[in-house]
């Protein structure tokens, strides 16, 4: 009779998913945001993944995690196999879908400077399907199912679209009241609450040894702010690459002459190198070809 002996069992998948980003980001919780799960299940993964092999992978402390030398020595490993696995899941769903290209932006870039690019885009590459999701930080491109991402990056990083340069932005009538940036401390100075440094980068230009507080709301939405600046609300520290637009209109017009160009660029990566003549490597092209 064929002999059939219990095999070993394998280590769960998802624990081990679970082990990779934990050790490589130093925390549950950012692994958790990056799996799409809580961190309370990124510890139950890792306290039946240590149960299961009988050793420890972190150390629980007050201020956090802190991997374990045998940890620490296997991370490569992992890294580099999900990167893999990543990298063919990719493979799989480009050749499936070959005429689909999937874009991660920040939600203002998304709303504000590449919603206006897409009928372009259409029209010049009709054949293809252009799905976006908008996210407040770059994916790691190596792991999730997008193709291409558009955020604000420092300079060097991926393939500029656009520049970022600020300057005070305001409806017009508005602007009558301000002649001087001095006259910016008795103004509603709408704020994003992601960039609010960025009034600070501005008056050191505008005013260097002087010091300034915006006085008014904050928006967790940048094109909100920028809907508000419109509508009279107040004065807007403006990303030059998203009101383009607005400026062109008169809808918003910049009180002042100085601009402050930031260390760091509107850029698009890719997953991986897209090959010459795909879906991703055409819409890139066409992103770049409507670059100001």
């Amino acid at each position: 009779m064929p002999v059939a002996p219990p095999r070993p069992s394998s280590l769960p998948l998802n624990a081990l998913r679970a082990f990779e980003a934990a050790a490589r980001l130093g925390s549950f919780v950012a692994a958790a945001q990056e799996l799409g799960v809580t961190p309370g299940a990124v510890a139950a993964h890792l306290k039946g993944l240590e149960a299961e092999i009988g050793a420890k992978l972190f150390e629980r402390r007050n201020k956090g995690i802190v991997a374990t030398a045998l940890a620490a020595r296997l991370l490569p490993e992992f890294v580099a196999a999900f990167d893999a696995l990543g990298a063919a899941a990719q493979a799989m769903r480009r050749e499936a879908a070959p005429q689909e290209v999937h874009i991660a932006a920040l939600p203002a870039v998304a709303q504000l400077w590449l919603s206006p690019r897409l009928p372009a885009l259409r029209k010049a590459a009709p054949d293809i399907a252009i799905s976006i999701t908008a996210l407040e930080a770059p994916p790691n491109l190596k792991r999730v199912p997008f193709d291409l991402s558009i955020f604000y990056r420092p300079s060097g990083e991926g393939q500029v679209v656009d520049e970022d340069v600020i300057f005070p932005v305001c409806a017009p009538d508005v602007a009558k009241a301000l002649r001087t940036p001095a006259d910016l401390r008795e103004a509603v100075c709408l704020t994003d609450a992601v960039w609010a440094g960025e009034w600070t980068d501005w008056w050191k230009k505008a005013a260097p040894g002087q010091s300034f507080a915006p006085r008014g709301p904050v928006f967790s939405l940048y094109a909100l702010a920028v809907a508000e600046a419109v509508n009279g609300a107040g004065v807007l520290m403006g990303h030059e690459a998203l009101i383009r637009a607005e400026l062109k209109s008169g809808r918003l017009v910049a009180p002042f002459d100085l601009r402050v160009p930031l260390k760091r660029a509107l850029t698009v990566t890719a997953s991986g190198r897209p090959k010459k003549g795909s879906a991703t490597e055409r819409v890139m092209a066409l992103l770049k070809a409507q670059a100001p």
